[in-house]
């Protein structure tokens, strides 16, 4: 599958897959420390389980073949898809998350990080729109991997959407329209405030407010046109 040096730590938390991979989902262990989350999705227990996990250090443990349905979406919906674990691949990357003192990525953690996004992605041709973080794709429910997850340092080498920046325009939606358009781009809208935070902790980290406001639809029409235009 890869060169890379990874550690095999196999999960029995797995099924077939009913879909063909379109998806890339990231997310954060959200746990004390790695060895309780490996373990964690190691244990039948669980019901749940990742295909792969990147430790602070840089480690990259893999538990579940790509050709497996792994656990680690749970209800969620993106871009007309419900059953998101038939249809991704998951990555588990180390951090204690909002619960246990969540902080940034270590270096040496993205190091690791980036260059499997980029295997995965070429063996899968997914494309930009459809890598995405936990919180895009179940946003009543989560936070991963969070405003700090450096999505920017992704998108420079195109792993994922930049965060529209250039000649940006407010539409003057109204919150119902908004509201729409952020459907229309991928996200569940059910829980309309928690779209919004999604939204914004992925597209504008800085203020997550859930608020509906001129920068947020600028960035939204930006990122509906056919070419994103951010910093890349």
């Amino acid at each position: 599958m890869t060169d890379m040096p990874m550690i095999e730590t196999p999960s029995p938390n797995f099924d077939d897959r009913s879909l063909p991979i379109t998806m890339l989902v990231l997310h954060y262990t959200g746990m004390p420390d790695a060895a309780s989350a490996i373990n964690w999705l190691a244990n039948p227990e669980s019901k749940v389980s990742a295909h792969y996990v990147v430790t602070e250090d840089g480690q990259i443990i893999r538990m579940v073949d790509e050709g497996k349905r792994a656990w680690h979406a749970g209800r969620s919906h993106w871009r007309g898809v419900d059953d998101v674990n038939s249809a991704s691949i998951g990555i588990e990357i180390v951090n204690p998350g909002h619960e246990w003192g969540y902080r940034p990525f270590p270096e040496t953690q993205m190091g690791s990080l980036i260059p499997l996004v980029h295997a995965i992605v070429q063996r899968h041709r997914i494309t930009r729109g459809n890598i995405v973080g936990h919180s895009d794709i179940a946003p009543a429910r989560k936070q991963d991997p969070g405003e700090l997850f450096p999505w920017g340092q992704l998108a420079r080498l195109r792993l994922a959407l930049p965060r529209p920046t250039k000649n940006l325009m407010d539409p003057h939606w109204t919150d119902g329209g908004f509201m729409l358009a952020l459907e229309r781009f991928g996200y569940d809208i059910a829980d309309p405030q928690a779209a919004v935070v999604a939204f914004q902790r992925r597209f504008r980290p800085e203020l997550i407010d859930g608020v509906i406001c001129g920068e947020c639809r600028a960035i939204l029409l930006a990122l509906l046109l056919p070419k994103p235009r951010g910093d890349e």
